[in-house]
């Protein structure tokens, strides 16, 4: 651990040298300096009076990366019914590992999943190692995190991806632990070097900085990714993977959770998968008002989604909520309606198709995205909007409103 080394003058001005720290990190001890826990390793103290403090980094242990080799795929999902967000990070896998000549591989754990190998094979993974056990039925994260730790043990990626799904988010936090490597969670754009480091980046601060984060000196490199991030890869016609079987012991899959039962929760049609949404922004005066969102969405057969503070509102479903806080889409269409386009909300709809933004203000972050921008009252154009749409107007004629 990087630490400050003191060099004692007792001869100092007491208050000069406790003044040197913002964080009131330094303090006497009788006659001596110390520094106490409230310390932020700022370094000001050592830039200020280098005769007296003197930073010790911490010693980095370089590892041979020429040991770890592929990017791997965990594979998301329930019964043996694989989540999409799998082919997506399948998809990035592939596209980052062509750069570095590496395989991709999935990592598959359940009860009676070998049938379903097959699925992720013509998406162009190059082996699936899949571990089928009665113990694995259902998910627990004690004998989980002893299957992905020898997975790793035995084939040693450099790279391993999760979705950002319930289980992915509590899988790999705790897989990374184990091994002593970084996470980044919730990554919106991936990338590979030559020298096979990760690049990856994502909102930071409340989504006002985009965070680029490395973790070179250490192996595997974890990232979670939310569904809808990436495009899903075309399937292949003459797939050439391999699967291969794994075991454990029954004494390595033991867990101190016990499941009871297992009650399927009801289905509810989300956002995500909607090819058309009409958006509802903090330019909506009034809740009664949310009517026009509604019929504009009827009309487009679309599903309706709102930002941050019509959700706080209470005027729409938190589950219909686009953003960092909420879901993230990626839609054929995204109609806004009075979206200012905080980058909040922008990280979670930026890669639709076609974006389509209504706002009065030409200067709206918004725009900037847009593929077309319409400058002007959503009160206005949205029941122009309409008209056009009930006169059998296509999309083409609905932007040159």
């Amino acid at each position: 651990m990087a630490t400050i080394k003191i060099t004692q003058n007792p001869n100092e001005n007491r208050e000069e040298i406790v003044g040197l720290c913002p964080f009131s990190a330094i303090e006497y001890s009788g006659n001596d300096i110390e520094i106490n826990a409230a310390c932020k390793m700022c370094k000001i103290c050592v830039k200020s009076r280098p005769d007296i403090f003197e930073f010790i980094a911490d010693e980095i242990k370089e590892i041979n990366k020429d040991e770890w080799k592929g990017i791997a795929v965990y594979v998301d999902h329930h019964d043996g019914e694989i989540h999409p967000v799998t082919f997506e990070l399948i998809g990035k896998a592939k596209e980052m590992a062509k750069k570095v000549h590496y395989p991709v591989y999935a990592l598959f754990i359940g009860s009676n999943i070998t049938n379903k190998c097959g699925e992720l094979l013509k998406y162009g993974v190059d082996e699936v190692f899949v571990y089928d056990n009665k113990e694995l039925e259902n998910f627990r994260i004690e004998p989980f995190t002893a299957v992905v730790g020898d997975f790793i043990n035995n084939n040693k990626p450099s790279s391993f991806l999760f979705g950002g799904t319930t289980i992915g988010r509590s899988l790999a936090p705790r897989a990374a632990a184990r091994f002593r490597t970084g996470l980044t969670a919730d990554c919106t754009v991936l990338d590979i070097q030559e020298n096979t480091d990760l690049d990856q980046i994502r909102p930071a601060f409340g989504g006002n900085i985009m965070a680029h984060i490395h973790t070179p000196n250490t192996r595997p490199q974890f990232a979670t990714v939310r569904y809808k991030i990436f495009d899903k890869p075309e399937a292949l016609t003459d797939p050439k993977g391999k699967v291969t079987s794994c075991s454990l012991s029954k004494k390595e899959l033991e867990s101190k959770i016990k499941v009871i039962s297992v009650h399927k929760k009801e289905l509810i049609a989300g956002i995500e998968d909607a090819e058309v949404i009409v958006v509802a922004g903090r330019g909506v005066k009034q809740e009664s008002d949310m009517d026009m969102i509604h019929k504009l969405a009827d009309a487009l057969g679309a599903e309706i989604a709102s930002t941050r503070p019509l959700i706080e509102a209470g005027w729409t479903d938190p589950r219909r909520q686009i953003g960092l806080s909420g879901r993230t889409v990626k839609p054929k269409l995204i109609i806004t309606c009075g979206v200012s386009g905080a980058i909040q909300f922008v990280a979670g709809m930026q890669n639709a198709d076609l974006i389509i933004a209504i706002n009065n203000d030409k200067h709206a972050p918004i725009h900037k995205i847009a593929h077309y921008g319409i400058v002007g009252d959503i009160y206005q154009i949205i029941p122009e909007l309409l008209s056009k749409i009930k006169s059998g107007e296509s999309i083409g004629d609905l932007i040159n409103v």
